[in-house]
């Protein structure tokens, strides 16, 4: 069938934006650090570059403007006159001294006297103000950096769910995996199954969300995620997929979204990945190929039969039937 809609890709993508907003869009600049941070590092880069260009030349052009109201520009090379700021004579001059104050390089050749409190006065509000841009576009370019997305990169879910009998009971079940040898600390799975539904007042739900039982009650949605697993729903008069059978498995339309959450041990930074399976992505009466060996000293994940099933005889009717 033609690939439909998804609510979340496959890489873990969610496919809402938001339009409209009107009025609720001024809430992104009370949270300005926070929409920084969302953005694209495109954006911040030059976010970045502008507020120390437009900063370092407004600081600038008020040394250049003291010097200028004092009459020091005119009058810099006569050594029995007290200048504001020593050896400033036009605007990079000014420039220059701005920039050896702000980052504390101190060459000495410019420096304020004693004689000029307006000068004192600009210096302080400068070192306040270049305080606070530094903690906030460093805080933010820092953050940003240290968000753990792209561990997600390495954590694995199979291209597709099966469907089969486990321990004598219909199963819905999933394959994921860990690529790096650091473990993911208090790694827990949902799942979340998302279909249209209307209820029995008449409301249409275009996009309902139910919950999966993937172990809560006996404690398998925590995992050990040092090898690949296998996560298991089973199908019961409590799941939703009591009705389902292999030949209305063809004619439903769902999407199950999983939701892999856990610490990354080296950061201590709690991670996300996510993905999501259509009604085209499970298969009936298949099961996973095994991916683990015992060889010497040690196990072996064999990543190239990670997604890999095979076919195995699964009676073709729903829990209920």
């Amino acid at each position: 069938r033609r690939e439909r809609q998804r609510f979340v890709d496959k890489n873990g993508r969610c496919n809402v934006q938001h339009g409209n907003l009107g009025g609720e869009s001024s809430r992104y600049l009370s949270d300005l650090f926070t929409t920084l941070v969302d953005l694209k590092w495109r954006w911040n880069l030059l976010i970045f570059l502008l507020t120390y260009t437009v900063a370092w030349l407004v600081m600038a052009s008020m040394w250049w403007g003291i010097a200028y109201l004092r009459g020091d520009l005119y009058r810099a090379h006569d050594d029995t006159y007290s200048p504001c700021v020593a050896n400033v004579y036009n605007f990079p001059s000014a420039f220059l001294f701005f920039i050896e104050t702000e980052a504390t390089i101190g060459y000495g050749h410019r420096y304020i006297t004693e004689r000029c409190p307006e000068g004192i006065v600009l210096f302080l509000f400068q070192s306040l103000l270049g305080s606070i841009v530094d903690a906030f576009l460093i805080g933010c370019m820092f953050i940003k950096m240290s968000q753990p997305k792209k561990r997600a990169e390495t954590l694995m879910f199979s291209r597709a769910a099966v469907v089969s009998q486990r321990d004598g009971k219909l199963c819905l079940m999933f394959r994921v995996g860990n690529l790096r040898n650091s473990h993911m600390v208090s790694a827990q799975i949902r799942c979340k199954l998302i279909k249209s539904r209307q209820t029995p007042e008449g409301e249409f739900l275009p996009l309902d969300q139910c919950e999966l039982d993937v172990g809560f009650g006996t404690g398998a949605d925590q995992l050990f995620l040092v090898s690949p697993l296998t996560i298991c729903h089973e199908i019961n008069s409590k799941s939703p997929f009591f009705c389902l059978s292999q030949r209305s498995l063809r004619s439903e339309q769902f999407e199950i979204v999983v939701i892999l959450e856990g610490i990354v041990e080296t950061t201590g930074m709690t991670c996300q990945a996510r993905t999501s399976y259509t009604e085209d992505e499970v298969l009936w009466g298949h099961r996973f190929l095994p991916v683990m060996s015992l060889e010497d000293g040690f196990f072996r994940v064999d990543y190239s039969q990670f997604h890999a099933t095979f076919e195995v005889p699964t009676p073709p009717y729903s829990v209920k039937e």
